[in-house]
């Protein structure tokens, strides 16, 4: 079995708080944490911390001593709600491993704890160093110990550990050269290394699963029910008249586009809608980041719930288009919400109410019923299919996929948690006005000259 851990970055602040008090000196704490089990993989997940207060310890520079009876409630809380316990304590001295003072204490503390539980469900023990990261072990009931192999910080940055400086199959691979050069080797070991969910393989998402692939992600998680139609061929990328009247999967000619790439990326492609396949949540759940392409506002719910209850970082790509209603158009916005669980949400950020919750998930179980109120006036309207044209869709998928990038390499000047929400104003934004600068009077003297010798003046021509 192989383990990991995640943590929000909400909790990893309240964490950090207590464990790193300024005195220098060790403390201690108990994180409650959830489970997911998927292809011989167990993730503890970060559910709540519980600090053990410093006036209950006996602190010193390299040591914390503490009772077991103080934490007795939380065992009991634990068995009750088949939670695991993660003990925490914080190394300021910037020791980077476990010490004997730590074995001994775990290998007293733990076969305590698995006696507490009705289950057999994993317990561990991490390390906070001075910097916030994290390192840590699953201690079995007989102290033996394995270490996680990935710990995940889902915050307003995105950082997992332990750190990857290189990767030597990607330094050496020529087609990675140029990601390299830009993000650097650490960052392209990163991407390689993580599994990242699309949902949604139309409009936004299409460009998003492209500059992904091409950015060099490990794996891909990608979900969509629907098929290609002759009125996707205007942005679907890499489909063709051809998948139209074949009317296959949008996932399954994009999977295969993927494949013909020859990238070293493995493909997940799930063609049903989330609300129909548990495997489809399963796989989105051992992602280490998701995006979201969807215009559904029932789809948008469920992944911001999903995202919440397995602390996975959730980008929401949105496009909206208004009408003027003469032809032409009065508005084009698009929207890129980050959302990290415990934090705010696309429902407590108004992106939609309640109604349009209930109305979306009566249109999606039982069509019929929703004509008949809507008729009646019982329910709310739902938006009707909105035009969408490449040109928008990508710059909001750059838009996003930069944003990505920054959260898990910080390269931008403003910081990340002032860009929970990005809105890119195509109809608008900041321009340069023809006025404000000076002619060209060379180029001005030969507008419309034409064909000449020498060609453009310029001899090397």
């Amino acid at each position: 079995m192989q383990y990991q851990f995640r943590i929000s970055g909400f909790v990893h602040q309240i964490v950090y708080s207590h464990l790193m008090p300024g005195d220098g000196k060790e403390a201690v704490g108990i994180i409650l944490c959830g489970q997911h089990y998927s292809e011989g993989k167990c993730i503890l997940l970060a559910k709540e911390f519980h600090p053990i207060s410093h006036d209950h310890c006996e602190r010193g520079g390299d040591y914390v001593h503490w009772k077991t009876e103080l934490i007795i409630h939380l065992l009991e809380k634990a068995s009750k709600e088949n939670l695991s316990i993660l003990k925490i304590h914080s190394h300021p001295g910037w020791y980077d491993k476990f010490s004997w003072v730590d074995d001994e204490s775990d290998s007293k503390l733990f076969p305590c704890v698995y006696g507490w539980m009705d289950s057999d469900q994993p317990h561990g023990s991490c390390v906070m160093l001075p910097d916030g990261e994290i390192f840590g072990r699953v201690v079995s009931v007989d102290a033996e110990y394995v270490s996680f192999s990935r710990i995940l910080l889902a915050g307003h940055e995105i950082k997992i550990w332990p750190r990857i400086l290189r990767d030597d199959k990607i330094v050496n691979n020529e087609v990675s050269l140029r990601n390299r050069q830009t993000l650097g080797d650490g960052t392209a070991a990163l991407l390689k290394s993580m599994r990242i969910g699309v949902v949604g393989a139309s409009g936004t998402g299409s460009p998003v699963i492209e500059q992904l692939s091409r950015l060099g992600v490990g794996e891909l998680v990608l979900c969509d029910p629907d098929i290609v139609e002759l009125k996707n061929l205007n942005r679907i990328l890499n489909t063709t008249l051809d998948h139209a009247k074949k009317k296959q999967k949008k996932v399954e000619v994009i999977a295969e586009a993927i494949k013909k790439m020859g990238l070293d990326l493995n493909v997940i492609i799930h063609s049903e809608n989330l609300y129909n396949s548990k495997e489809a949540l399963n796989d989105l759940a051992g992602c280490d980041a998701v995006f979201g392409c969807m215009d559904s506002i029932d789809g948008r719910h469920l992944l911001n719930q999903l995202a919440t209850f397995y602390i996975i970082p959730y980008f929401d790509l949105g496009i909206k288009i208004e009408a003027d209603g003469q032809g032409g158009i009065e508005q084009i916005n698009g929207v890129i919400h980050y959302l990290q669980p415990s934090g705010s949400s696309l429902l407590s950020r108004g992106s939609y109410s309640l109604k349009t919750l209930e109305a979306a998930g009566l249109k999606r179980r039982n069509p019929q019923e929703f004509e008949r109120r809507l008729k009646e006036k019982y329910i709310v309207n739902l938006p009707v299919d909105r035009p969408a044209v490449i040109s928008i869709n990508m710059q909001v998928a750059s838009t996003a996929i930069n944003e990505f990038l920054d959260r898990i390499h910080r390269y931008k000047n403003t910081e990340p948690c002032d860009r929970a929400a990005i809105w890119i104003l195509i109809t608008e934004g900041t321009h340069f006005c023809e006025g404000d600068g000076q002619p060209d009077l060379y180029l001005q003297n030969r507008a419309g000259r034409g064909d000449m010798v020498p060609f453009l003046e310029m001899p090397e021509l």
